[in-house]
């Protein structure tokens, strides 16, 4: 194999700074462990849970820690006990415990990463994984049904988006949450309705256009308050799925309508996670990316961005700046002889 450069640049993160205290340094490459690979990143995509854990912080995060969760790249190294070869393009979703996408390498566990198809870009595939993943998560927390109606709020966003498309795929009745610039083309994907979530009377016409129906679930992508706010919208033995937050309290009187309740961790599967588990997060990584390379599921859109203007990125992505996924691509991997 080739020798890889030295050395590599990454942005780092200083406790308390928020995302002020993003820096660009140089350090060392790593060498793989006997489970481990090493990827030269060519496509990084931001997530809310990037700034979100900037900001926050974490206990186990120290001074230098390298943010990001989501990336694409080629493998260039591969442990002992890795049935992986070198020059691989994956994807992937990192632990948020260890070094993660916004670098020009990333060191991972063999199992956090996935095969990309050759005919999906870097950039689309990068925009997949955490909120492809989750939104897969939160769908598989209803039992298998079709036919019934369910809510997405807030489906302009990545997670929401994906996750209404799977929903229509297993052929329940999808109505969502967006903003009024998004409804037409909701509506085209065969949303059954789309409501402006800044109408404080959303709610009650989308109870009308139920009709004597009532959701069968509700995926809630805005927070553990928000989610049990709509908690009355759900019939008998519904399900309210929390992609933020989790309800610490039932929303409802006990022996009413016996809805169930939900949190969606896609980070836990990191600790958590057994063989099965990862083997089932595979299958469903393959059926995203191989599912938008069809065309039979539409990717967000994307916004491409500088990786030397990371911080900024993080900033507009927080603000609410712009639509679709936030992208930087890098430079495919330099060797030396």
């Amino acid at each position: 194999m080739s020798a890889i450069t030295a050395d590599y640049a990454a942005w780092t993160w200083t406790p308390g700074a928020g995302l002020d205290g993003l820096k660009q340094v140089r350090l060392p490459i790593p060498q793989p462990g006997p489970d481990e690979v090493l990827v030269a990143n060519t496509a990084i995509a931001l997530n809310p849970v990037d700034w979100k854990m900037i900001d926050w912080g974490r206990d186990d995060w120290q001074q230098g820690q390298v943010p990001g969760v989501d990336g694409v790249g080629i493998v260039i190294a591969v442990g002992s006990e890795v049935n992986l070869r070198a020059g691989a393009r994956v994807a992937y979703h990192q632990a948020l415990t260890r070094g993660g996408s916004f670098a020009e390498y990333t060191l991972l566990r063999a199992r956090a990463v996935y095969p990309v198809p050759d005919s999906l870009d870097d950039a689309t595939a990068a925009s997949l994984p955490c909120p492809g993943l989750t939104a897969w998560q939160a769908l598989n927390k209803l039992p298998a049904c079709n036919h019934r109606d369910v809510l997405v709020t807030g489906a302009g966003g990545a997670v929401g988006y994906l996750l209404a498309q799977l929903a229509l795929q297993r052929g329940l009745r999808v109505w969502v949450t967006a903003a009024p610039k998004h409804r037409e083309h909701l509506l085209q994907l065969g949303i059954a309705g789309v409501f402006d979530y800044r109408d404080g009377q959303w709610s009650q016409h989308l109870r009308e256009a139920l009709g004597p129906r009532r959701l069968q679930g509700i995926f809630d992508t805005v927070s553990g308050n928000h989610a049990a706010s709509l908690a009355p919208l759900l019939g008998y033995n519904g399900h309210l799925v929390c992609i933020q937050d989790r309800q610490e309290n039932a929303p409802l009187p006990a022996f009413s309508t016996a809805i169930s309740l939900h949190e969606v961790a896609l980070n836990s599967i990191h600790a958590h996670g057994e063989a099965l588990d990862w083997q089932e997060l595979h299958q469903a990584a393959a059926s995203l990316m191989q599912g938008v390379a069809s065309g039979q599921l539409q990717a967000p859109a994307k916004q491409l961005f500088d990786f030397a203007e990371l911080p900024e990125a993080l900033r507009r992505l927080k603000s609410g700046e712009g639509s679709g996924k936030w992208i930087s691509l890098l430079p495919a991997p330099m060797v030396v002889a």
